[in-house]
């Protein structure tokens, strides 16, 4: 053998073995387990999903046909919710068994999660994207873009109790630190507010270098990390410094992602890239350091997400869709947003580990 054949033997082998130990080391790999099309729609638009754990119902924000109860154990709708026409973000509290639809005219459905009884629907702005809830004041946070303002609501009795003005009309997600803070991404500023919730002011205001139009948000408690997906020109997952704002790692999503979720019994965070059609999953090793675990192929568009805590279920939506250049179209995110969906095409998806 020649030291040129030698040495391609040796740089095979050891490829061969990394190869081994990476296969070794896999496991189960998330793969899509069921499509299920939900029938009835025209043009189906949506937003935000939220998953309900003690009844296994998955909440679904369909706009312009209300807020949808899909049973994932029976896979199919089980109900619309009453008065929740322009439904487009929730918020769950199990344990004043209350719900909140956020509607996109600045309204609140609130209903009963046991019964799905709706009690009353309260308008507190003239639009609303979403909303957040912090357990220490509790004290609903919704937000609002043409407003430029985040309100707070009274979870018990859906009354405003205070408003807070914010230089940006993309604010997008917020997540709670457990010590009466609020982390916001302001995806037209390229900044994550820190909010002190009982003053209902903010008290920080941060960059994120290396992080273009920050979007989703979650946060980890025990490292002290907020995690950011940034969905700009080149998309990655950012963790930042929850004491002085510092960006510490970056790591590449896919494009178009408008959820994330970290999951801190795995210690992994899923971000939801419509564009791309993919979920990008990431390890989290510690405190400054994230690597990429899998990306498992999803549907274009399913750029929202759920996770079942329990058994790391991921719910995603879609639909099939088309550019009508009659029509005003997105190119923000993509060059070719659809602005169009067709009738029965709406689609849940769950992907689980195989």
């Amino acid at each position: 053998m020649t030291y040129r054949q030698h040495t391609l033997s040796r740089g095979m082998a050891t490829v061969a073995a990394a190869f081994a130990v990476f296969a070794a080391d896999a496991g189960p790999l998330y793969q899509i387990d069921s499509a299920v099309t939900v029938k009835g729609q025209a043009s189906p638009s949506w937003d935000y999903l939220a998953f309900d754990p003690a009844s296994s119902l998955l909440y679904v924000s369909l706009r312009a046909d209300g807020a949808l109860v899909f049973d994932t154990k029976a896979k199919k709708v089980v109900r619309t919710l009453d008065d929740t026409k322009g439904a487009n973000a929730f918020v769950l509290l199990p344990a004043v068994d209350r719900g909140f639809v956020i509607n996109q005219d600045g309204s609140a459905t609130v209903f009963e999660l046991a019964t799905h009884k709706t009690l009353k629907r309260v308008k507190f702005a003239e639009e609303a994207d979403n909303g957040f809830y912090d357990p220490v004041t509790q004290q609903l946070l919704v937000t609002t873009g043409g407003a430029h303002e985040a309100v707070f609501l009274d979870p018990k009795s859906g009354e405003v109790l205070g408003r807070m003005r914010v230089d940006s009309s993309k604010l997008e997600g917020t997540a709670p630190d457990g010590k009466g803070n609020m982390f916001m991404a302001l995806r037209d500023r390229n900044k994550v507010l820190r909010i002190d919730m009982k003053r209902r002011e903010v008290t920080a205001e941060w960059p994120t270098p290396g992080c273009e139009q920050p979007n989703g948000v979650a946060f980890d408690a025990a490292n002290k990390r907020v995690l950011v997906a940034c969905r700009g020109a080149s998309p990655v997952l950012a963790a930042m410094n929850a004491d002085n704002g510092r960006v510490v790692s970056t790591v590449p999503i896919g494009r178009g992602s408008d959820v994330m979720v970290f999951d801190a019994e795995q210690r992994k965070i899923y971000t939801a890239n419509g564009v791309d059609a993919n979920l990008t999953v990431i390890d989290q090793v510690d405190a400054d350091t994230y690597k990429v675990a899998e990306v498992p192929t999803t549907r274009p568009y399913a750029r929202t997400m759920a996770l079942d805590p329990r058994t790391k279920t991921v719910y995603l939506v879609a639909a099939e869709g088309t550019v009508d250049p009659n029509k005003k179209f997105g190119s923000d995110v993509a060059p070719y947003y659809p602005n169009t969906y067709f009738k029965d095409t709406f689609t849940v998806l769950s992907l689980q580990r195989r």
